[in-house]
Formats: C-alpha cells, sequence, structure tokens
C-alpha cells in the first residue's frame, strides 16, 4: 500500500479536506502547488507556465493525486478565462508527464481529478455511465484534452485513475454554499426550468474515492465520482430549504437571469446530467452519504453548530 502521496493543487476545497483524511490515515502528505507553503505538510513549487518542477518533489513519493487546474465557476467565461481553464489542466499534466519521464522516481500510481462534463449535458434522464461517448460543448473539450494529457502517463508504466467528479457539496464552499444562501435569506427558488438533475456528492465521499483509488491497485481508467442517488435541481432547493426549515419561493429564477448574470457559465446549473455511480460500487466501494437529506443534514447542520 502507497505510503507516500504528493498532490497537486492541493489548496483547493478538495485538496484541503483530501490532506486532512489523509494524514488521519497515517500517510505521508506533500504538497505541489504555484507557491511554497507554510505549514506542518512539506511544500514544493512548479511552475507550470515555464514548464519547471522540482524533482525533489518526488523523493519518496508512492502515488501522485493530481487535483490542478483553474476553478471552473470562480470567474465569468471570458476567451481569456476559458483558456486558462483548459491550459491550468493540460499543462499541469504535461509537466508531470515529462518530470515522470525524465527523473528516476518510485511512483507507481497516479490518480487524477476530472469532471463529468465529460459528457456534455442531457436534455432527459438518459443515464450516463464511463463508457458513454463524451459531449460537444467547451467543458468536454476540457475533460477530454485533460484525460489524454494524463493518460500519456500510463505509458510510462504507471497506474492511472481518473475520478471523474461531480457537483461537490461542502459546508466550506463551492455548489452548496452558494445554492444555500438565497434559501437561507428566505428568497430561495429552482433555476430555470428546476428539472435538469443534479448528479452530486458529498466532499468526504469525493475525498474517501480518492483513497481508495489509492490504496486499490486494480482501479484504473475512469470512474464517476457521484452518489447514487441524483435528484433534480428543484429537490435539491427543497431539500436545503427542509434541513434549513427555511421557505421555499417555488417561482423558478429564469434561465435568462442567470445568463445575464453570469454569462455563458450559466450552462452549468441550468443544465443536467444523470451520472451512474455504479462502477466506483462495484470496486466496493461505500458511500457514506449516498441520500442527499443525510448529507445536506451532515454539512449544513454541522455548519450551524
Amino acid at each position: 500500500m502507497a505510503t507516500s502521496i504528493l498532490i497537486t493543487g492541493a489548496s483547493g476545497l478538495v485538496g484541503t479536506r483530501l490532506t486532512e483524511m489523509l494524514l488521519q490515515k497515517g500517510y505521508h502528505v506533500a504538497h505541489l502547488g504555484r507557491s511554497k507553503r507554510t505549514g506542518s505538510v512539506p511544500s514544493f513549487v512548479w511552475d507550470v507556465d515555464n514548464k519547471k518542477l522540482d524533482p525533489a518533489a518526488l523523493e519518496g513519493i508512492d502515488t501522485i493525486i493530481h487535483l490542478a487546474g483553474a476553478g471552473v465557476a470562480d470567474k465569468r467565461w471570458s476567451r481569456e478565462r476559458k483558456q486558462e481553464i483548459m491550459l491550468s489542466r493540460t499543462r499541469s499534466s504535461i509537466l508531470l508527464y515529462e518530470t515522470l519521464k525524465a527523473y528516476t522516481h518510485q511512483v507507481k500510481a497516479v490518480v487524477s481529478a476530472s469532471a463529468i462534463g465529460f459528457y456534455g449535458f442531457s436534455l432527459d434522464d438518459t443515464l450516463l455511465t464511463e463508457a458513454t461517448p463524451p459531449g460537444t460543448d467547451f467543458l468536454s473539450k476540457v475533460v477530454i484534452r485533460w484525460e489524454n494529457e494524463v493518460d500519456s502517463i500510463s505509458t510510462l508504466g504507471i497506474r492511472v485513475a481518473r475520478i471523474r467528479i461531480g457537483i461537490v457539496l461542502s459546508d466550506k464552499g463551492g455548489a452548496l454554499k452558494e445554492m444555500a444562501r438565497p434559501v437561507r435569506w428566505g428568497v430561495g427558488s429552482p433555476l430555470g426550468t428546476g428539472k435538469q438533475i443534479v448528479s452530486w456528492i458529498h466532499l468526504d465521499d469525493l475525498c474517501g474515492m480518492f483513497i481508495k483509488a489509492v490504496e486499490d491497485s486494480t482501479m484504473s481508467g475512469a470512474y464517476n465520482a457521484v452518489a447514487p442517488h441524483p435528484v433534480t435541481n428543484r429537490e435539491m432547493t427543497k431539500a436545503i430549504a427542509n434541513v434549513l426549515h427555511r421557505p421555499l419561493w417555488l417561482l423558478p429564477v429564469p434561465g435568462f437571469v442567470l445568463s445575464m448574470l453570469v454569462g455563458e457559465m450559466a450552462e452549468i446549473v441550468l443544465n443536467g446530467s444523470n451520472v451512474s455511480s455504479e462502477r466506483i460500487q462495484k470496486t466496493g466501494f461505500k458511500f457514506q452519504f449516498p441520500q442527499l437529506t443525510e448529507a445536506l443534514k451532515d454539512l449544513l447542520q454541522n455548519a450551524n453548530s
């Protein structure tokens, strides 16, 4: 079993919690990022744009967890931002490949983040599996190129697993924080039609899935990181209101209003996809929070306590 893990992009929501969980399990963890960080976790620096990576970061490392990439929903999608979203993923993956190829190391596995954006968006409730062909929209193109660059690492004799992440629910930020804010103010409502399917996952289950992929040497290829029971946007909004004991304004927010506010990025919340978790479950992975209500109670009530 791997004992030493290097995490790229560890400063984000997933990387922070994943580091905590790995340390709790007794792993040695190191971080690789754009700047050196202080703290108890060793920190190394890479300069992706200039193709530089401190090879000392690989010393003693068994497994790399690759999370690096500009946040998809952090800023409005200008042409420059879309390029940054794409290149931050592809260039960092290429740099990992080139460094692993050039230097002596003991890395046996790379577990990389990916996204269910691979499939594009569904207009119905068609179930999407890892065998489903990719979509053709911007996010699909990002994920296709991202995964292709990560997969090149497997040509070096290194096991590669790709975790296609759904909508992550956390009390520390991300989608749930944004969805819960208007509900807390008493003006929560569905977005667009409200019928779009949200394939969600609790942050701890997502991190548990990464750890499963680290520990299980039979895991390779793509795995959807979503809970077994997706819901519609309307159901999600209603469940948040119920857990917070707040009223729900059932009139939906029109799609054109969201498009005016955030531009093309609105497609993330106005569209949905019904994504299957069957493949990860077949590995023996057990969800702590398979049902939405239990996940929301854990996150929102903990945040209130």
